[in-house]
Protein backbone atom coordinates (compact mmCIF):
# COMPACT_ATOMS: atom_id res chain seq x y z
CA UNK A 1 0.00 0.00 0.00
CA UNK A 2 3.05 2.70 0.81
CA UNK A 3 4.55 1.46 -2.04
CA UNK A 4 1.46 2.14 -4.22
CA UNK A 5 0.96 5.57 -2.36
CA UNK A 6 4.78 6.64 -3.04
CA UNK A 7 4.12 5.93 -6.61
CA UNK A 8 0.73 7.86 -7.26
CA UNK A 9 2.94 10.81 -5.51
CA UNK A 10 5.76 10.37 -7.93
CA UNK A 11 3.53 9.84 -11.55
CA UNK A 12 1.31 13.17 -9.90
CA UNK A 13 4.76 15.07 -9.71
CA UNK A 14 6.24 14.81 -12.08
CA UNK A 15 3.59 16.49 -14.67
CA UNK A 16 3.75 19.23 -11.86
CA UNK A 17 7.23 19.45 -12.44
CA UNK A 18 7.51 19.28 -16.39
CA UNK A 19 5.02 21.54 -16.04
CA UNK A 20 7.22 24.44 -14.28
CA UNK A 21 10.20 23.42 -16.63
CA UNK A 22 8.20 24.02 -19.44
CA UNK A 23 7.07 27.44 -18.35
CA UNK A 24 11.05 28.12 -17.58
CA UNK A 25 11.65 27.35 -21.06
CA UNK A 26 9.08 29.60 -22.56
CA UNK A 27 9.33 32.14 -19.98
CA UNK A 28 13.03 32.04 -18.62
CA UNK A 29 15.08 33.93 -22.08
CA UNK A 30 12.57 37.14 -21.66
CA UNK A 31 13.17 37.33 -17.63
CA UNK A 32 16.93 36.91 -18.04
CA UNK A 33 16.52 39.67 -21.05
CA UNK A 34 14.87 41.92 -18.96
CA UNK A 35 16.91 41.69 -15.46
CA UNK A 36 19.84 42.47 -18.31
CA UNK A 37 18.66 45.62 -19.36
CA UNK A 38 17.54 46.85 -15.75
CA UNK A 39 21.51 45.73 -14.65
CA UNK A 40 22.35 47.72 -17.54
CA UNK A 41 20.85 50.95 -16.95
CA UNK A 42 21.33 51.13 -13.43
CA UNK A 43 25.35 50.63 -14.26
CA UNK A 44 25.07 53.15 -17.21
CA UNK A 45 23.49 55.47 -14.45
CA UNK A 46 26.37 54.68 -11.78
CA UNK A 47 29.30 54.24 -13.98
CA UNK A 48 28.45 57.62 -16.22
CA UNK A 49 27.05 59.88 -13.05
CA UNK A 50 24.19 60.70 -14.89
CA UNK A 51 21.76 62.96 -12.77
CA UNK A 52 18.53 61.88 -11.52
CA UNK A 53 16.45 65.01 -13.09
CA UNK A 54 18.29 63.63 -16.31
CA UNK A 55 17.82 59.93 -16.41
CA UNK A 56 17.03 58.14 -13.05
CA UNK A 57 18.27 54.81 -12.06
CA UNK A 58 15.67 51.44 -11.46
CA UNK A 59 16.18 52.31 -7.70
CA UNK A 60 15.24 55.70 -8.09
CA UNK A 61 11.87 54.67 -10.04
CA UNK A 62 11.25 52.55 -6.80
CA UNK A 63 11.32 54.64 -5.05
CA UNK A 64 9.21 56.85 -6.69
CA UNK A 65 6.62 54.25 -6.60
CA UNK A 66 7.20 53.37 -3.29
CA UNK A 67 6.83 57.58 -2.18
CA UNK A 68 4.14 58.32 -4.90
CA UNK A 69 1.98 55.61 -4.50
CA UNK A 70 -1.55 57.62 -3.83
CA UNK A 71 -1.03 59.70 -6.90
CA UNK A 72 0.02 57.08 -9.14
CA UNK A 73 -2.82 54.97 -8.32
CA UNK A 74 -5.08 58.03 -8.00
CA UNK A 75 -4.36 59.16 -11.62
CA UNK A 76 -4.36 55.61 -13.06
CA UNK A 77 -8.03 54.96 -12.73
CA UNK A 78 -9.02 57.83 -14.55
CA UNK A 79 -6.67 56.74 -17.69
CA UNK A 80 -7.82 52.81 -17.22
CA UNK A 81 -11.34 53.84 -17.42
CA UNK A 82 -10.97 56.18 -20.83
CA UNK A 83 -9.07 52.92 -22.37
CA UNK A 84 -11.78 50.63 -21.43
CA UNK A 85 -13.98 52.64 -22.71
CA UNK A 86 -12.85 53.73 -26.10
CA UNK A 87 -11.76 50.30 -26.40
CA UNK A 88 -15.16 49.39 -26.17
CA UNK A 89 -16.93 52.07 -28.05
CA UNK A 90 -14.26 52.61 -30.58
CA UNK A 91 -14.55 48.25 -31.67
CA UNK A 92 -18.00 48.45 -31.42
CA UNK A 93 -18.73 50.80 -33.72
CA UNK A 94 -16.39 49.27 -36.14
CA UNK A 95 -18.06 45.67 -36.13
CA UNK A 96 -21.46 46.76 -36.49
CA UNK A 97 -20.05 48.94 -39.30
CA UNK A 98 -18.31 45.69 -40.99
CA UNK A 99 -21.09 43.89 -40.46
CA UNK A 100 -22.94 46.70 -42.62
CA UNK A 101 -20.13 46.68 -45.55
CA UNK A 102 -20.10 43.07 -46.01
CA UNK A 103 -24.17 42.97 -46.30
CA UNK A 104 -24.37 46.41 -48.18
CA UNK A 105 -21.77 46.91 -51.56
CA UNK A 106 -23.20 50.44 -51.27
CA UNK A 107 -22.76 51.38 -47.68
CA UNK A 108 -19.01 50.15 -48.19
CA UNK A 109 -18.48 52.35 -51.18
CA UNK A 110 -19.99 55.60 -49.24
CA UNK A 111 -17.86 55.04 -46.02
CA UNK A 112 -15.20 53.08 -46.21
CA UNK A 113 -13.12 55.91 -48.08
CA UNK A 114 -14.34 58.13 -45.32
CA UNK A 115 -13.08 55.95 -42.64
CA UNK A 116 -9.67 55.46 -44.31
CA UNK A 117 -9.53 59.43 -44.39
CA UNK A 118 -9.89 59.64 -40.82
CA UNK A 119 -7.66 57.12 -40.09
CA UNK A 120 -4.98 59.39 -41.83
CA UNK A 121 -5.56 62.41 -39.49
CA UNK A 122 -2.85 62.53 -36.56
CA UNK A 123 -4.70 61.75 -33.76
CA UNK A 124 -2.85 64.39 -32.20
CA UNK A 125 -4.40 67.06 -34.01
CA UNK A 126 -7.89 65.39 -33.55
CA UNK A 127 -7.39 66.22 -29.85
CA UNK A 128 -7.49 69.48 -29.60
CA UNK A 129 -10.98 69.78 -31.80
CA UNK A 130 -12.57 67.26 -30.12
CA UNK A 131 -11.54 68.92 -26.36
CA UNK A 132 -12.68 72.40 -27.75
CA UNK A 133 -15.97 70.92 -28.97
CA UNK A 134 -16.62 68.95 -25.49
CA UNK A 135 -14.22 70.77 -22.73
CA UNK A 136 -12.16 68.60 -20.71
CA UNK A 137 -14.95 65.83 -19.32
CA UNK A 138 -14.41 62.04 -20.19
CA UNK A 139 -16.18 62.68 -23.82
CA UNK A 140 -13.18 63.43 -25.74
CA UNK A 141 -11.09 61.39 -24.00
CA UNK A 142 -13.24 58.34 -24.78
CA UNK A 143 -13.86 59.33 -28.33
CA UNK A 144 -10.09 59.83 -28.86
CA UNK A 145 -9.50 56.57 -27.40
CA UNK A 146 -11.91 55.27 -29.49
CA UNK A 147 -10.79 56.43 -32.66
CA UNK A 148 -7.45 55.12 -31.97
CA UNK A 149 -8.99 51.74 -31.92
CA UNK A 150 -11.68 51.98 -34.71
CA UNK A 151 -9.96 51.29 -38.17
CA UNK A 152 -7.89 48.51 -37.55
CA UNK A 153 -10.74 46.42 -35.78
CA UNK A 154 -12.60 47.57 -38.84
CA UNK A 155 -9.96 46.52 -41.59
CA UNK A 156 -9.57 43.13 -39.81
CA UNK A 157 -13.30 42.60 -39.15
CA UNK A 158 -14.24 43.32 -42.58
CA UNK A 159 -11.65 40.93 -43.79
CA UNK A 160 -12.54 38.43 -41.66
CA UNK A 161 -16.14 38.20 -42.46
CA UNK A 162 -14.95 37.88 -46.24
CA UNK A 163 -12.63 35.26 -45.34
CA UNK A 164 -15.51 32.52 -46.07
CA UNK A 165 -14.53 30.67 -49.21
CA UNK A 166 -17.30 30.19 -51.39
CA UNK A 167 -17.44 26.44 -51.18
CA UNK A 168 -18.41 27.29 -47.80
CA UNK A 169 -21.11 29.68 -48.72
CA UNK A 170 -22.42 27.23 -51.71
CA UNK A 171 -22.68 24.26 -48.97
CA UNK A 172 -24.55 26.82 -46.73
CA UNK A 173 -27.08 27.32 -49.82
CA UNK A 174 -27.74 23.71 -50.28
CA UNK A 175 -28.96 23.09 -47.10
CA UNK A 176 -31.18 25.83 -47.28
CA UNK A 177 -29.84 27.75 -44.76
CA UNK A 178 -31.04 31.20 -43.98
CA UNK A 179 -28.71 34.72 -44.55
CA UNK A 180 -28.86 34.83 -40.78
CA UNK A 181 -27.76 31.39 -40.35
CA UNK A 182 -24.95 31.73 -43.09
CA UNK A 183 -24.07 34.98 -41.35
CA UNK A 184 -24.11 33.88 -37.24
CA UNK A 185 -22.45 30.38 -38.09
CA UNK A 186 -20.06 30.48 -41.15
CA UNK A 187 -18.67 34.91 -41.25
CA UNK A 188 -18.72 34.96 -37.56
CA UNK A 189 -16.93 32.18 -36.72
CA UNK A 190 -14.86 32.79 -40.00
CA UNK A 191 -13.93 36.84 -38.39
CA UNK A 192 -13.12 35.77 -35.09
CA UNK A 193 -9.09 35.22 -35.49
CA UNK A 194 -9.12 38.13 -37.61
CA UNK A 195 -11.11 40.09 -34.94
CA UNK A 196 -9.29 39.25 -31.93
CA UNK A 197 -5.80 39.84 -34.00
CA UNK A 198 -7.21 43.69 -34.02
CA UNK A 199 -8.39 43.52 -30.64
CA UNK A 200 -4.72 42.92 -29.20
CA UNK A 201 -3.52 46.30 -31.45
CA UNK A 202 -6.42 48.46 -29.87
CA UNK A 203 -5.92 46.85 -26.13
CA UNK A 204 -2.27 48.65 -26.16
CA UNK A 205 -3.42 51.76 -28.63
CA UNK A 206 -6.66 53.01 -26.27
CA UNK A 207 -3.85 53.37 -23.63
CA UNK A 208 -1.68 55.87 -25.80
CA UNK A 209 -5.14 57.60 -27.26
CA UNK A 210 -6.38 58.48 -23.39
CA UNK A 211 -3.08 59.32 -22.57
CA UNK A 212 -2.63 61.59 -25.65
CA UNK A 213 -6.29 63.18 -24.86
CA UNK A 214 -4.98 63.94 -21.49
CA UNK A 215 -2.09 66.08 -22.79
CA UNK A 216 -4.35 68.38 -24.56
CA UNK A 217 -6.81 68.82 -21.78
CA UNK A 218 -6.99 67.50 -18.53
CA UNK A 219 -5.62 68.04 -14.23
CA UNK A 220 -6.12 64.44 -14.36
CA UNK A 221 -4.84 60.97 -15.35
CA UNK A 222 -1.36 59.62 -16.16
CA UNK A 223 -1.30 61.99 -19.06
CA UNK A 224 -1.75 64.69 -17.15
CA UNK A 225 0.53 63.57 -14.46
CA UNK A 226 3.76 63.02 -17.50
CA UNK A 227 3.06 66.44 -18.53
CA UNK A 228 3.47 67.87 -14.65
CA UNK A 229 6.55 65.37 -13.75
CA UNK A 230 8.09 66.52 -17.19
CA UNK A 231 7.69 70.30 -16.26
CA UNK A 232 8.85 70.03 -13.31
CA UNK A 233 11.68 67.68 -13.54
CA UNK A 234 10.51 65.00 -11.25
CA UNK A 235 12.47 62.41 -13.84
CA UNK A 236 11.95 59.08 -11.21
CA UNK A 237 8.11 60.29 -11.17
CA UNK A 238 7.98 60.60 -14.57
CA UNK A 239 9.35 56.83 -15.24
CA UNK A 240 7.18 55.71 -12.59
CA UNK A 241 3.94 57.03 -14.36
CA UNK A 242 5.00 55.49 -17.85
CA UNK A 243 6.16 52.50 -16.71
CA UNK A 244 2.46 52.01 -14.87
CA UNK A 245 1.14 53.18 -18.54
CA UNK A 246 2.98 50.30 -19.70
CA UNK A 247 1.31 48.15 -17.23
CA UNK A 248 -2.18 49.07 -18.15
CA UNK A 249 -1.76 48.15 -21.67
CA UNK A 250 0.18 44.94 -21.07
CA UNK A 251 -2.96 44.07 -18.52
CA UNK A 252 -5.44 44.97 -21.25
CA UNK A 253 -3.70 42.94 -24.11
CA UNK A 254 -3.26 39.97 -21.53
CA UNK A 255 -7.25 40.00 -20.92
CA UNK A 256 -7.58 40.14 -24.57
CA UNK A 257 -5.71 36.74 -25.02
CA UNK A 258 -6.98 35.23 -22.42
CA UNK A 259 -10.57 35.70 -24.07
CA UNK A 260 -8.70 34.52 -26.97
CA UNK A 261 -7.66 31.34 -25.83
CA UNK A 262 -10.91 30.50 -24.14
CA UNK A 263 -13.27 31.36 -27.36
CA UNK A 264 -11.27 30.74 -30.47
CA UNK A 265 -9.76 27.26 -30.50
CA UNK A 266 -8.44 27.43 -34.00
CA UNK A 267 -7.23 29.60 -36.36
CA UNK A 268 -7.33 29.95 -40.41
CA UNK A 269 -4.27 29.94 -42.27
CA UNK A 270 -3.81 33.53 -43.32
CA UNK A 271 -4.07 34.51 -39.74
CA UNK A 272 -0.73 34.35 -37.46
Amino acid sequence: MAEASYAQVQTSSAPRAFRIFDLLNRKGPAIAAVIGLVVLWQGIVWGFEVPTYIAPGPMDVIRAFQENAGTLWSNFWPTFMEALLGFAAGNLVAILLAVLFVHSRTAENAFYPIAVFINTIPIIAVAPILVLIFGNGLAPKIIIAGLICFFPTLVNMVRGLKAVSPATLELMRVLSASEWETFWKVRIQSSLPFLFAALKIASTTCVIGAIVAEWIGSNFGLGALIIEATYNFRSPLLYATVFLAALLAVLLFSLVSFAEARLIRWKTPAVH
